[in-house]
């Protein structure tokens, strides 16, 4: 089970938007995924018109009372499901840091006895730098960042990455990428040139801003779903291609191997000989419908 988490220190620059596309794009490669609403505000939920409510709230979740297999409901798409927001969410903060205890690692903990059920995780979460977030750097396997081309994007992905640098132990791999784009805007090509350039993190795929993704609260489903030829979700669509491969390091040049001093040549005629032993593909099972 990989788990993304599309996250930023700012708001409103597509977290939401991205996660669902991208969770429902998982899903329609026949991969088992989940979409976890962790925003109280519930953009996530309303989009897949599922209420925003976990009966116990975040607290029952947090505490153990109520397992997170027990809150998940189904979606109108197959192999996708989704964990509710709930705007008890909004306290998350006091129940992580209860008892006295400063809890880092409580959402990694509850979606561990998911990996047998789901392929894909996704974590939608809200925008801040606090104990919720630091649950989902720990939790997350790889970090989705939009970026909106201003100057501040840079400042910002600056914080984020020295602040994962900090980390003890596990570390998400940090994946950032351009959304809201207006290619007519000077300013909005300059910094995705430069940026893009001098970091590695960054995906060459951008989400241009369009009035169709905006549509998505219209039509209460993903783009890639209701307009799946458009600019848009073609846009997603690299997008998700890009991230499901590992960032190059282009600043780092290559290094040749040192074959060890004991170690003889082989021949071709050997090379020929060998015989690679085929690895049998796990079978993709199909995805479990839960009832709303």
């Amino acid at each position: 089970m990989k788990i993304y988490a599309t996250y930023n220190i700012k708001g409103g620059v597509g977290k939401t938007t991205a996660a669902v596309n991208l969770a429902h794009l998982s899903a329609a490669d026949g991969q088992r995924t989940l979409l976890w609403d962790l925003d109280p505000q519930g953009a996530a939920s309303f989009l897949f018109r599922i209420k925003p409510k976990v009966k116990g709230g975040g607290k029952a979740l947090i505490r153990g009372t109520k397992t997170l297999d027990g809150a998940i409901k189904g979606t109108d798409f197959d192999h996708l499901d989704l964990l509710p927001a709930d705007f008890t969410y909004r306290n998350m903060d006091l129940l992580l840091g209860g008892a006295g205890r400063r809890n880092t690692r409580a959402l990694a903990q509850l979606l561990r006895p998911l990996a047998a059920d789901y392929d894909h995780v996704f974590l939608d979460c809200p925008p801040s730098i606090s104990l919720v977030s630091e649950n989902v750097m720990h939790a997350a396997d790889s970090l989705l960042v939009p970026l909106i081309p201003t100057t501040l994007s840079v400042r910002t992905l600056d914080q984020l990455t020295e602040f994962v640098a900090g980390f003890n132990g596990h570390r998400p791999e940090v994946r950032a990428f351009f959304s809201m784009v207006d290619r007519r805007k000077k300013l909005h090509q300059e910094i995705i040139h430069t940026l893009s350039a001098e970091r590695t993190v960054v995906t060459h795929t951008t989400i241009p801003s369009l009035s169709l993704i905006e549509r998505m609260s219209v039509e209460r489903a993903p783009v890639t779903a209701f307009a799946p030829r458009s600019q848009a979700a073609r846009a997603f669509r690299a997008l998700w291609s890009e991230l499901r491969q590992a960032p190059k390091p282009r600043d780092l040049p290559a290094t040749p191997r040192r074959r060890p001093r004991h170690c003889r040549a082989v021949s071709q005629d050997e090379v020929r000989r060998v015989r690679t032993p085929g690895v049998a593909r796990r079978p993709v099972l199909p995805g479990c419908r839960r009832p709303s």
